[in-house]
């Protein structure tokens, strides 16, 4: 994680970033059971680690929004491509990755439509776009990860693709590291 010197922030990203960041474990919550609801969970990864994946994805979500988006930027980008390495060992088609992101962005847009309307209309449009690019960022990153876990699985297994535990708990320890540089974000943003 690249630390930048501190530079003042809109009102704008503060209240954004703090409105997710008080509303991540609701929405990761939310988030979670639809996911499980659509059968789309491949019960490959237990109920904690899917939880686990979507608190860190929707945190770190939380800072891209906010001032720390220079600081939470490769964060971000090793997330959502771990989110992506993950829908491929969970057996997911490319396409519901991006289902999966999409529905956070539906999350977003319903948790912070309040405040969003609240704003001034200059500062409205800088919140939805903001919002937007980071899940767009997201969601093109989780489907780089996606092709990438499925290329490297047909050639590392013949062209037959079998999802190995190795496979599984390497990618649950990258997931160990992301929470660690979630606390230093957290720690960062709360100081």
């Amino acid at each position: 994680m690249t630390i930048h010197g501190a530079r003042p922030s809109a009102p704008t990203l503060l209240a954004v970033g703090r409105a997710i960041g008080n509303e991540r474990s609701t929405l990761a919550e939310r988030w979670g059971e639809w996911i499980v609801a659509r059968g789309a969970d491949g019960h490959v990864l237990s109920a904690d680690d899917l939880g686990r994946v979507l608190l860190v994805l929707v945190s770190v979500l939380g800072h891209m929004a906010g001032p720390l988006r220079r600081e939470a930027r490769e964060t971000w980008l090793a997330a959502t491509e771990l989110f992506g390495r993950l829908a491929e060992v969970r057996g997911l088609a490319a396409g519901e990755v991006v289902d999966e992101l999409q529905h956070l962005r539906e999350l977003l847009i319903v948790e912070l439509g309040d405040l969003i309307v609240a704003m001034p209309a200059r500062q409205q449009m800088a919140a939805v776009l903001r919002v937007n690019r980071v899940c767009d960022l997201g969601v093109a990153n989780a489907v780089v990860g996606y092709t990438d876990a499925l290329v490297a699985k047909m050639f590392s297994r013949d062209g037959v693709p079998v999802p190995t535990a190795d496979s599984l708990q390497e990618l649950l320890s990258q997931l160990g590291a992301l929470e660690s540089e979630l606390a230093l974000l957290d720690e960062r943003s709360a100081g």
